[in-house]
């Protein structure tokens, strides 16, 4: 591996990141075209449906510049697909363009790809590099990666408590709200309780950012009433919730209540992230919020805003 197919694969990334809101539920890719320690082309996956970062790469090439792809090499976060899907396979239009060699990132988990664009490549004569910033780019779609790595969705908890450890939903501030709103933006699927449902009557949707509503489903038995807008899945194990919502094809699921959802999802092991706010005052109130020692570990700088303390924890891998 050379040193600049790093600084090439680190511009993939940041183009990737363009892509956050509107590639979903695809993976965010971006592509560098580069000709003799110059960029000549350059783009990534903007909307699921749409052009592939491959394809938007090649695009940009000026017309003049075009005779060069013959003599240049492509950097791609992920491996170029192989099969018809909404668009058709990158790995054939690389082929086509005539490209000298390809560095991937990493390997595409998804079932109709995983490693098959890449041999298509290595067959047609192409240099092929793997696994270039093969772990920032597997973090960069680390929802795409554990859908289809594990067979289910990427689990975020999230809950906001009292100083003295019990459950608070009215510590939040406009700040930490609009974080909320922020993070809800961001996961196809939002999961609650059948209590937190009937005590708190959430809306759960996205009003104070930008973004589309998660679909909204409630843990509860046969017997309830689902209303409008709202989906249920029966009383069941954590890991049948999971393979419900991965046969639903939800791949990104948000944990907001009640406590012992919660703490299922922590016993369980089943989860990815986790998010606490903590505030300032205790209340002695009457549900204690889940307990993640054991089980996790602090990750990033805690944040404090308006006097209220954010953590992120990860999963301890036991």
């Amino acid at each position: 591996m050379l040193i600049d197919d790093e600084i090439y694969m680190r511009r993939c990334i940041q183009l990737a990141q363009n892509g956050q809101k509107n590639a979903q539920p695809n993976p965010m890719v971006g592509a560098v075209i580069v000709h003799n320690g110059n960029i000549i082309g350059e783009g990534y996956h903007v909307r699921c449906g749409e052009g592939h970062a491959e394809v938007n790469a090649c695009a940009s090439v000026k017309k003049e510049d075009e005779h060069l792809l013959k003599e240049s090499t492509i950097y791609v976060s992920l491996e170029p697909c192989s099969h018809y899907g909404k668009t058709p396979p990158c790995a054939d239009l690389l082929i086509r363009k005539g490209f000298k060699r390809c560095v991937i990132g990493c390997q595409d988990p998804f079932a109709q790809v995983q490693g098959r664009g890449i041999q298509k490549l290595k067959d047609a004569g192409i240099e092929v590099t793997v696994g270039v910033l093969e772990e920032e780019c597997k973090a960069l779609n680390k929802r795409f990666m554990t859908y289809h790595g594990k067979h289910r969705p990427f689990v975020t908890l999230k809950w906001a408590q009292s100083a003295d450890g019990y459950i608070d939903g009215h510590i939040s501030n406009p700040y930490t709200q609009m974080l909320c709103h922020k993070r809800r933006s961001e996961h196809q699927a939002i999961l609650v309780g059948r209590r937190t449902f009937e005590v708190d009557n959430p809306s759960l949707t996205v009003r104070q950012w930008v973004g589309k509503s998660p679909q909204r489903y409630v843990v509860a038995s046969n017997d309830f009433v689902c209303p409008e807008g709202w989906n249920v899945i029966p009383s069941a194990e954590v890991s049948d919730i999971l393979a419900h919502l991965y046969h639903q094809q939800v791949q990104t699921l948000l944990v907001e209540g009640g406590a012992q959802l919660l703490q299922s999802f922590i016993d369980s092991g089943l989860w990815d992230e986790c998010y606490v706010e903590t505030g300032t005052q205790p209340i002695q109130g009457s549900v204690l919020a889940p307990s993640l020692r054991g089980k996790a570990y602090l990750t990033d700088t805690p944040i404090t805003s308006f006097g209220n303390k954010l953590e992120k924890y990860l999963p301890l891998q036991i």
